[in-house]
């Protein structure tokens, strides 16, 4: 990583907003958020990579009460200059092991972030994370895209998905070990300058297994958040797995007596 906010430091965070501007549109914001407010219904919701609080704003001015963790301190800062950044519980860690206070209706991972953690066994770390946040009947939902493999003929292990006169932008891909990382050239009035950033894809299978292990069980999964049928042709989900209101406690400490509502 490069410093300890890891790749998403002071040079990522202040052109964030920006260069993700299409995703903070309320077309992109508005059915996340109101998905995310059905299920937290008169409970807490917990954020994991709230960043600069794309999601997390608007869902607290619905009325929930929002805490996040995330590990960029700088993303972080970006949160708290907003209006009403300040409501905005955030622990400052990593979303896999970091743990809060008392437990929440719903525990949220948007936005292709499950893949920042760039081992399986982060990953499902991840997951136990969640479930050990969630009062039973909660909820952990995930935003992530359907690896793009197809688009990979054999031999090749890169795939363009922009290219403009100043800026071309690449994946590539390691079939083996489902490593893959993303790489940007700009060109601005000089040389050239490349960043990268890795990340590990995952099926939904492979997702799903993950929440078993977590003791948790899949609810809905959805091409989008408008809940349209997820399909063969789908290059994107939403999964929403159901943590048993028959499930005992985590021995973690984590308080888990909370009210029970159960997923819609």
């Amino acid at each position: 990583m490069h410093d300890e906010d890891g790749y998403f430091g002071e040079r990522v965070a202040a052109t964030y907003d920006a260069s993700a501007a299409d995703m903070f549109h309320p077309d992109a914001v508005d059915p996340a958020v109101e998905v995310l407010a059905e299920l937290a219904g008169d409970g807490r919701a917990l954020e994991l990579g709230v960043g600069t609080g794309r999601i997390a704003l608007p869902l607290a001015r619905r009325g929930i009460q929002v805490h996040g963790i995330d590990m960029s301190r700088a993303m972080v800062a970006r949160l708290r200059d907003k209006p009403g950044g300040d409501t905005i519980g955030v622990t400052i860690g990593d979303f896999a092991t970091t743990r809060v206070a008392g437990t929440f209706a719903v525990v949220y991972l948007v936005f292709n972030t499950i893949n920042n953690l760039t081992t399986q066994e982060a990953q499902v770390a991840c997951f136990r994370n969640a479930a050990a946040h969630m009062r039973p009947g909660g909820c952990f939902v995930v935003e992530v895209g359907v690896p793009d493999l197809r688009r990979l003929p054999p031999g090749q292990q890169a795939v363009p998905f922009h290219v403009s006169p100043t800026r071309w932008a690449f994946d590539t891909y390691d079939v083996v070990t489902q490593a893959m990382s993303s790489h940007y050239f700009t060109i601005a009035n000089g040389p050239a300058e490349h960043r990268s950033i890795p990340f590990r894809y995952v099926w939904p299978s492979e997702l799903d297994l993950m929440a078993q292990l977590a003791g948790l069980r899949l609810r809905h999964r959805w091409e989008n958040w408008v809940r349209a049928p997820f399909t063969s042709e789908s290059t994107a989900h939403i999964s929403i797995w159901e943590k048993p209101i028959d499930q005992k406690a985590p021995r973690s400490g984590v308080n888990s007596r909370a009210g029970q509502a159960s997923c819609p």
